[in-house]
C-alpha cells in the first residue's frame, strides 16, 4: 500500500478547552491535594499496648519483655514458640533471633495509658492525681531513653456521662508533659467510643483551645479515634460518618482504631463469639478501610481476650490464636493491633515478622524487575510496583528485615524505596541536590 502524502491530523481541543477543564475540576483538584495527600511513609508501630494509667512506671516497657521472653521459655523457648505459631525450621531460625532482640531492647512499639475502660471510674481527686503521675511517668521515661517511640493516653469519651471527665484528665495530663519540657514526638492521644462526627469536632475544637493556651504550633495535637460503636460505620441518615469526621476532623486524625468488644457488644453478638474475625467485625473494618484509603489516616485491629495464661494446652490455644489473628490482620491490611499481656509480645512479632519474611524474596524480585525494566514472569504496572515497595518498605521499618537485605535484594536504597512506595510524600520533600545513583544491581 502506497503511504499516504495526506498531512497528518491536528488535535482539535486547543488551550481554551483545556482551560475550561481547569475551572471545571479546579475544586476537585483542591480535594485530592488537601484530602487524600497518601500514606506520609514514616513509621507506623506493629501494636498498641494498654494497661491502666495508674499502673505506668518508666521500666515498664523493660518489664514487659522480659516477661514476655519468660513466658516463651516457661514453655520451652522461643523457637518452640515459632513452631506453636506455625513457622517452619527455616522462618523460625530468621525470624527467633530478631524477636529475642526486639524483646529486650523495644518490647512496646506504643504504650496507651488508660483512664477508660481499663482505669474505671474513681472519684475525681484520684484521677487528677493519676493524670499527673502519668505525664511525670512518661516525661521521665522519654528523658532517660527508656520510653517506647509512641505514648500517650486514651482519656474518657465525649459523651454527656463522662465528657468533663474526659477532658480534665487530658488537660491535666498536657499540662504536666508540657512543665518537664516539650511535647515527645511520638505522643499520641485517643479518643475512644466515638459516635457521631460533632465528637470529632469537639475533639478538634479542645485540641486548638489546648493549644493556644500552651503557646503550642496550630496542628501539633493529632489524636485517634476508636471505632467502637455501629453509629460511626452506619448513621442514622444512611451516611457513613467513619468517613466524613476525616475530612472534617481538619488534618488532626492520625488513625482509626477499631474496638473489638464494644462494638461486637453495641451489635448483640453473644459473648462467647466476639471476636476480631467475626464477620460484623470484618465488615465494619472494611468501611474503615474504604474511609481512610488514600487520606494518610492509618488503620489498626483490635485485640482478643483469650491470653496465654491458664494450663499448657490452653496457653498454647491462645499463642495459636493470638498469631493467627495477627497475621489475618496483616494480611487484610491492618498492619497494627493491640495486645493486652505480656505474654501476647512474643507472638505478635513473631507472626508480624513471618509475614514480611515470607514475602520478601518474591516481592523483592518483581521490585527489581520493575525498576531496572527487565523481563519477568509477572507484569507488574506502577500500583502493583507501590504495593510491593510499601510491602518491603513496612517490613524494614519494623525490624524484620535489615538494610542490607533490602539492598541486595531489590537494588534500592532505603531511600528509593521509601519514594517509590510513597510518591506523594516523596514529592512533598523538597529535592536534595543531585549526586550519582547509590542503586546496585540485584543479584541473579
Amino acid at each position: 500500500m502506497k503511504p499516504s502524502t495526506a498531512p497528518a491530523p491536528a488535535p482539535v481541543l486547543g488551550d481554551g478547552h483545556l482551560h475550561r477543564l481547569d475551572a471545571v475540576l479546579a475544586d476537585t483538584d483542591r480535594l485530592l491535594a488537601a484530602a487524600y495527600p497518601g500514606d506520609a511513609g514514616t513509621r507506623q508501630p506493629v501494636h498498641t499496648v494498654y494497661i491502666p494509667a495508674d499502673r505506668c512506671v518508666p521500666a515498664l516497657p523493660a518489664h514487659w519483655g522480659r516477661e514476655g521472653l519468660a513466658a516463651a521459655a516457661a514453655q520451652g523457648s522461643l523457637t518452640e514458640l515459632a513452631e506453636v505459631a506455625g513457622l517452619d525450621a527455616d522462618l523460625a531460625a530468621a525470624v527467633v533471633p530478631l524477636v529475642e532482640a526486639k524483646l529486650q531492647t523495644e518490647p512496646i512499639e506504643d504504650l496507651r495509658l488508660d483512664f477508660e475502660d481499663g482505669y474505671g471510674m474513681r472519684p475525681d481527686e484520684e484521677e487528677d492525681t493519676h493524670a499527673r503521675q502519668a505525664a511525670v511517668a512518661v516525661a521521665a521515661a522519654v528523658a532517660d531513653g527508656t520510653a517506647p517511640p509512641f505514648v500517650g493516653i486514651r482519656f474518657k469519651c465525649f459523651e454527656a456521662a463522662t465528657r468533663a471527665r474526659g477532658v480534665r484528665t487530658l488537660d491535666l495530663f498536657l499540662a504536666g508533659l508540657l512543665a518537664a519540657g516539650e511535647l515527645p514526638e511520638g505522643l499520641v492521644l485517643t479518643l475512644p467510643k466515638v459516635s457521631t462526627v460533632e465528637q470529632v469536632e469537639a475533639m478538634v475544637y479542645t485540641c486548638e483551645r489546648l493549644e493556644e493556651a500552651h503557646g503550642l504550633e496550630p496542628g501539633r495535637l493529632r489524636f485517634e479515634v476508636q471505632v467502637e460503636t455501629p453509629q460511626l460505620i452506619l448513621a442514622a441518615n444512611g451516611t457513613v460518618p467513619a468517613a466524613q469526621l476525616i475530612h472534617r476532623g481538619k488534618g488532626r486524625i492520625s488513625a482509626l482504631h477499631y474496638g473489638t468488644y464494644d462494638y461486637s457488644d453495641s451489635v448483640q453478638i453473644a459473648a462467647e463469639y466476639q471476636s476480631m474475625e467475626h464477620p460484623a467485625a470484618d465488615y465494619a473494618k472494611a468501611v474503615m478501610q474504604v474511609a481512610v484509603a488514600g487520606t494518610g489516616v492509618r488503620l489498626s485491629d483490635g485485640s482478643t481476650n483469650i491470653l496465654p495464661l491458664g494450663t499448657p494446652e490452653e496457653i498454647r490455644a491462645a499463642w495459636q490464636l493470638h498469631a493467627r489473628l495477627v497475621r489475618r490482620s496483616l494480611e487484610r491490611g491492618f498492619y497494627q493491633g493491640w495486645d493486652l499481656h505480656p505474654a501476647q509480645l512474643p507472638t505478635r512479632f513473631l507472626a508480624t515478622y513471618a509475614f514480611y519474611r515470607q514475602g520478601f524474596d518474591a516481592a523483592a524480585r518483581r521490585l527489581h524487575t520493575y525498576v531496572a525494566k527487565l523481563e519477568g514472569t509477572v507484569l507488574d504496572e506502577p500500583a502493583t510496583a507501590r504495593a510491593l515497595a510499601r510491602f518491603v518498605h513496612r517490613g524494614l521499618l519494623c525490624g524484620a528485615l535489615t538494610e542490607a537485605e533490602v539492598a541486595d535484594g531489590t537494588g534500592l536504597t532505603g531511600v528509593e524505596l521509601a519514594a517509590l512506595a510513597h510518591p506523594k510524600a516523596a514529592a512533598a520533600v523538597p529535592a536534595a541536590p543531585s549526586a550519582p545513583s547509590t542503586s546496585r544491581p540485584a543479584p541473579s
